[in-house]
């Protein structure tokens, strides 16, 4: 029996380091898509802000460089004066 009850701990273990795994890697490609976004946009683009948001929200929310709704809250807003 307890060896049985060791499996299902060391299942159980492994089940919650891939989730980990699984988030942190969502974070890095978030993270990774900030990047490109402020390489290709430049000064138009809060790279810092997008970064803190993706570790923030854990990668939830995955940047698009060519989608202006997934960076909009990045962006910034040019002068008119």
């Amino acid at each position: 029996m307890p060896l049985s009850a060791k499996m299902v701990s060391l299942m159980l273990l492994l089940l919650v380091l891939s989730a980990s795994l699984a988030a942190s890697n969502q974070v890095h490609i978030c993270v990774e898509n900030c990047a490109q976004c402020k390489r290709m946009l430049g000064d138009y683009f809060h790279g810092q802000l997008c970064a803190e948001t993706c570790v923030e929200l854990g990668g939830a929310s995955i940047p698009d460089c060519q989608d202006v709704d997934s960076i909009r809250p990045f962006l910034v807003k040019a002068d008119l004066v």
